[in-house]
């Protein structure tokens, strides 16, 4: 019986929703598993192949998907979570109206639906409904039918386009 030898291991130095951390991990891990393993939970596993958008983080400004992508490649980056966007009491605009439409069901697919949206709005800030369908065709959800996610979004940007891009205090109820 041979026994397989471990895979070679690196630092791995990134800034992770703002806080710059190192982590140790095999060369042959991704990006989604380094980020899993360290408790960013919010980064979901949902295929693990690329086709359903849960694991969806922005890595350098740009949306893409952490299951696919091996963490030495991230060497040096910055990562966003949905988790950065904000914090409960100073939530995005985006997390706002997601919750003032009920946009997120179950909530797994709902993290990776935030960061493609995040980065629709930063790129347009005023889409029409068939360019937010299209920012947001790789990311699958089982439960809303995304009448309701498109909603959100398309609030989130009237919301965003009279203030300035960032955070937002959410209304009590």
């Amino acid at each position: 019986m041979t026994v397989a030898a471990p895979s070679p291991t690196m630092e791995l130095h990134v800034k992770v929703n703002g806080e710059s951390k190192t982590f140790t991990t095999s060369l042959n891990k991704s990006i989604f598993d380094v980020l899993r393993a360290e408790g960013y939970v919010d980064v979901k596993n949902g295929c693990l192949v690329g086709d359903c958008g849960s694991c969806a983080i922005m890595l350098d400004g740009r949306p893409i998907l952490a299951c696919c992508v091996m963490a030495p490649h991230c060497e040096g980056m910055e990562i966003l979570t949905c988790a950065g966007l904000g914090r409960a009491g100073d939530l995005h605009p985006l997390q706002t109206a997601f919750l003032d439409h009920g946009a997120a069901q179950c909530g797994f697919c709902t993290p990776g639906i935030l960061i493609a949206a995040k980065y629709l709005l930063d790129q347009n800030p005023k889409p029409t409904d068939d360019e937010i369908r299209a920012a947001l065709a790789g990311n699958l959800c089982r439960c809303t039918g995304y009448v309701k996610i498109i909603d959100a979004v398309r609030d989130a940007a009237k919301k965003m386009n009279g203030k300035k891009k960032g955070v937002t205090k959410r209304a009590k109820r």
